[in-house]
């Protein structure tokens, strides 16, 4: 099991270095961006992993729909190559309300639309050429992208319905969940990106789950306000059909709340399951957020 934390970039990038700096040194693994209404997330990592070379760097996740999978290759490749290999690129659809209003453009047929990126991304990313055409989607680059000392970085595509969870074992390298629970990870998320996987003939595929965390004592605070917090994930239909699956009310019955042993335990159940990784998002006032860390942080150490 790997570990990895959600990094706050709600601050200048002047801040962030000293702060990655300082979160390398806990002995945790990796440290994920979100790439939603602030930041770009892959030219904010280029910046980091150059300044930070003992620690690896993920994003989860980049929505697919505004860059073309040739430029999306483009920019993970000279991350890769600018972090001498650390990078794992998590990518998404994003969601319907997202793509349509803001970018103006059609969400008909995701699933599909993931499928022809991948066949385009796949190439590209493993040094070769791109040569596809598709219904929505086409690229011949007429030979590989020329980024020196780029490797190929494991891609990791947020899956959680069975068919993106199939797409994800056949063409990518892995999933990255978001606010899923234990059981449905172990039940359905494991289970279903493996046999695809498998039916392809392809390595078995990184799994990473990231969820809310809060190491308190107070969990009745805590979850008021993982209610609170991630309010939003419980309305976008993607997560509320895992949500559901899980027997969920609502995001604060999937975070992590309670002392460090309970932490111990929620990893524990994922390593069981299948995981490879998790990757917590501290929540809560700075104290428990630090106790968070450090939680993780000793687990990391072993």
């Amino acid at each position: 099991m790997r570990y990895g934390l959600m990094f706050d970039t709600a601050h200048p990038i002047d801040d962030l270095v000293p702060e990655a700096r300082k979160l390398a040194a806990t002995g945790i693994d990796t440290l994920w961006c979100s790439q939603i209404f602030g930041y770009d997330a892959l030219s904010l990592l280029g910046v980091l992993a150059r300044e930070v070379p003992e620690i690896g760097f993920g994003t989860a996740v980049v929505p697919v729909y505004p860059r073309h999978p040739v430029m999306l290759a483009a920019q993970a490749l000279t991350v890769q190559a600018a972090s001498g290999g650390r990078l794992q690129l998590g990518i998404g659809l994003s969601h319907q309300m997202v793509i349509e209003n803001v970018f103006g453009m059609s969400f008909d047929k995701p699933g599909r639309y993931m499928r022809e990126y991948l066949e385009i991304l796949m190439p590209l990313v493993r040094g070769e050429a791109a040569g596809f055409k598709g219904e929505v989607l086409s690229s011949t680059t007429f030979g590989p992208l020329d980024i020196p000392g780029a490797s190929a970085p494991p891609v990791l595509v947020a899956a959680l319905g069975p068919k993106m969870l199939e797409t994800a074992g056949q063409l990518a390298d892995g999933t990255a969940t978001w606010m899923t629970g234990l059981s449905t990870v172990a039940d359905h998320i494991v289970p279903g990106i493996r046999a695809a996987a498998s039916a392809a003939g392809r390595p078995s595929p990184h799994v990473a789950v990231g969820l809310p965390v809060c190491v308190t004592e107070d969990h009745e605070s805590a979850h008021e306000q993982a209610s609170k917090t991630f309010a939003i994930y419980g309305q976008l239909p993607s997560y509320r059909a895992m949500l559901d699956r899980e027997g969920a009310e609502g995001p604060a019955d999937v975070a992590v709340i309670g002392d460090e042993a309970a932490l111990a335990r929620a990893i524990d159940r994922l390593t069981d399951s299948g995981a490879t990784e998790f990757i917590a998002a501290p929540f809560g006032d700075r104290a428990a957020r630090e106790r968070t860390v450090a939680a993780l942080s000793a687990i990391a150490r072993g």
